[in-house]
């Protein structure tokens, strides 16, 4: 039993680690640059690791360094961390049917829903006869490592060397380029794509630079909902139900 248990454990990692491989080139690249800008704005090398492990939110550490060398006080960054992730809970609703059944890894799942983990999660199927939820929980928790890993190392090689990491976060907008494909030849519809650059277009004329991705995620949503039958292959239902010759009511 005990050697069963591991195999499948076995199997479980070796596919979640298959399937974010893209997420660890892209988060120890940007995990290091992280450590780096972290240090080099005169903050200790620590707090990098330990954002990693309680914040887990690319953007919003970034965001955290600025706040926090600038004096902001914590209801100012808790404010500006939840618009900033706000399209988290976007996410999170379309999640709801896989998570409904993950049992104790729900809420470790609920807290590391990142963009990239999202990506991976509506793309890649668990292996057969493997568990949904640990195969999720595994993804997730590789994601997590990753990210704590660049960003444990970038602070301590940040401590120690001068480097200058103008242009790393680049990584981020090419890792989104990887999971995009990865998107595009798992879903073979247009309407999603289509969707999602009028709820961008929408957006970029109506929200403020700071809300445009959550405008842009809720726009898109909307019409996603629209779209459903034709994306599930239903015909509307007719207005009205006739009787067995078409001439009156149904008995």
């Amino acid at each position: 039993m005990e050697s069963s248990r591991s195999g499948e454990r076995r199997v479980v990692l070796a596919a979640a680690f298959k399937a974010s491989i893209p997420v660890l080139l892209g988060y120890t690249t940007l995990g290091l640059a992280f450590g780096f800008t972290l240090v080099a704005a005169g903050l200790p090398w620590w707090m990098s690791p330990v954002m990693a492990i309680f914040i887990y939110a690319g953007a919003a550490q970034f965001m955290g360094i600025g706040l926090i060398t600038g004096g902001a006080g914590l209801f100012e960054i808790a404010l500006f961390t939840l618009l900033l992730n706000g399209r988290h809970a976007v996410y999170g609703l379309s999640m709801l049917e896989q998570f409904k059944s993950a049992g104790k890894w729900k809420p470790y799942l609920i807290f590391g829903l990142t963009d990239e983990t999202y990506g991976l999660l509506t793309t890649v199927k668990p292996p057969a006869h493997v568990e949904q939820a640990r195969f999720y929980a595994a993804v997730t928790a590789l994601n997590q490592s990753y990210w704590v890993l660049g960003c444990t190392v970038g602070s301590l090689l940040g401590s120690a060397l001068a480097f200058d990491a103008r242009g790393m976060d680049f990584a981020l907008t090419a890792l989104f380029i990887v999971l995009l494909v990865e998107q595009v030849r798992a879903v073979q519809r247009f309407e999603p794509y289509v969707a999602a650059v009028a709820a961008c277009i929408l957006a970029l004329f109506i929200a403020a630079p700071r809300d445009f991705l959550l405008v842009a995620l809720l726009f898109a949503t909307g019409l996603l909902s629209l779209l459903r039958p034709r994306l599930d292959g239903r015909k509307p239902a007719p207005a009205s139900t006739q009787g067995p010759q078409g001439g009156g009511e149904a008995q």
